[in-house]
């Protein structure tokens, strides 16, 4: 390593979550170039020749990978604050979303929004992650339910990437809850999607990904069926909200078709958990949710890890269901509600989160050739990320090798 390098980060103890049990380095270096990490190594092998144009002294702090939210519903208008009431007062989420609230009520909001208006709103919501660690973040249409819209909220997140240091990753999810003007026929919206949302989504290149909302209130196991056909058809991988309330059969109707990842899962089956390891498909748990909902139904957390399935862990931003920005208090929240380890929850926002994402190759772990998104914290051990309620004890956030406010 003779070429000087972009980035030099010296003294800091090092989770690459290469390793399932996390461990801690000894005081190392991380040498960073044209974004992509460079060198990685003890601080007594460091080259006393190498020069490099930037400079960090991490004086023994922390250096995680940074963190991956790969499920929110970041690009929306307005907020839900009194079904919140309203679920207090006795009403379920059912309930509400058939009452014309819920997802519909936001996505009147959304709808009446110009594209200005719904940036900024959103951006707020991107910088909050951001503040908490958050390096790449995906995110869902599903607030248009139609082809105007949809490409509108996926647009708005699109610019997200180009005006703010943060990777992001874009999933649309028309098939997230029937419009009004579609009422009484699901089958004929499905076809607007199958037909003319998915085929100009792929054409304009601004879905990386197809989700659907597949439940009892959402789109059956047949409809959603034919949604990933069409993504299929369009070359599109597919992500699905799945077993949620019910036991759909969902998450094995995403493993057929090889997706990414199944969300939620409360209510899915062993026979389900066996699908998704044959597959590949990551299971990413949404605390925040499962929290704001007061579920009292825990996801099978003992079964993914028996057929070893990855878990993920994401905010599920969003208006109605888990309105967090905050990734590292959903850590603690899926260690205290869900059981899992620290460990498990600091590679759900890193490695398999990554992998949720489709970008296990290049992120979510700290290794040569990665790109140099990274977090430096003022903790001692990575448990304490999961430990603290609502704590963001972050330093300093690099993206792509560069440094940037927070």
């Amino acid at each position: 390593m003779n070429a000087p390098v972009d980035l030099l980060i010296t003294d800091v103890r090092i989770v690459s979550c290469t390793d399932d049990a996390c461990p801690v380095s000894p005081s190392s270096f991380v040498a960073v170039k044209a974004g992509r990490v460079e060198a990685v190594g003890p601080m007594d092998r460091l080259p006393a020749t190498l020069a490099a144009a930037s400079e960090c002294d991490g004086q023994g702090a922390l250096l995680t990978p940074g963190l991956v939210d790969c499920h929110t519903h970041l690009v929306y208008a307005g907020d839900r604050a009194r079904e919140f009431e309203l679920r207090l007062q006795g009403a379920s989420y059912e309930e509400i979303a058939r009452a014309g609230g819920g997802i519909r009520s936001t996505v009147r909001l959304t709808r009446e929004a110009d594209p200005t208006s719904l940036f900024e709103q959103s951006a707020k919501r991107l910088q909050s992650l951001m503040r908490h660690g958050v390096t790449t973040v995906e995110i869902k249409s599903g607030y248009g339910l139609s082809l105007e819209h949809e490409l509108k909220c996926l647009q708005v997140a699109r610019h997200f990437g180009e005006r703010f240091p943060i990777n992001v990753r874009t999933s649309l999810l028309a098939a997230h809850a029937l419009p009004p003007e579609f009422e009484g026929r699901a089958e004929e919206y499905v076809d607007e999607i199958v037909h003319r949302i998915i085929p100009e989504a792929a054409r304009s290149g601004l879905a990386d990904a197809v989700d659907a909302f597949c439940e009892t209130i959402g789109f059956s196991p047949a409809q959603t069926r034919r949604v990933f056909e069409a993504a299929r058809a369009h070359k599109l991988p597919v992500k699905l909200h799945a077993e949620q309330l019910s036991n759909q059969q969902g998450a094995a109707l995403a493993a057929e078709f090889g997706g990414l990842s199944a969300d939620h899962l409360e209510h899915i089956d062993e026979a389900g958990v066996q699908a998704m390891a044959r597959a590949g498909t990551v299971a990413v748990m949404l605390p925040g949710a499962f929290y704001f909902l007061r579920d009292t139904r825990v996801p099978p957390i003992d079964l993914f890890r028996k057929h070893r399935v990855p878990m993920a862990i994401a905010t599920d931003c969003n208006p109605g269901t888990s309105p967090t920005t905050h990734l590292p208090l959903m850590m603690n929240m899926a260690c205290t509600l869900f059981r899992m380890t620290p460990s498990e929850a600091l590679l759900g926002v890193t490695r398999h989160a990554a992998q949720a994402l489709g970008l296990q190759a290049t992120h979510g772990s700290i290794e040569v050739g990665r790109q140099a998104d990274l977090c430096l914290w003022n903790i001692d051990h990575p448990a304490e990320l999961s430990y603290a309620i609502g704590a963001t004890p972050l330093r300093r956030r690099f993206h792509n090798g560069i440094e940037h406010a927070m």
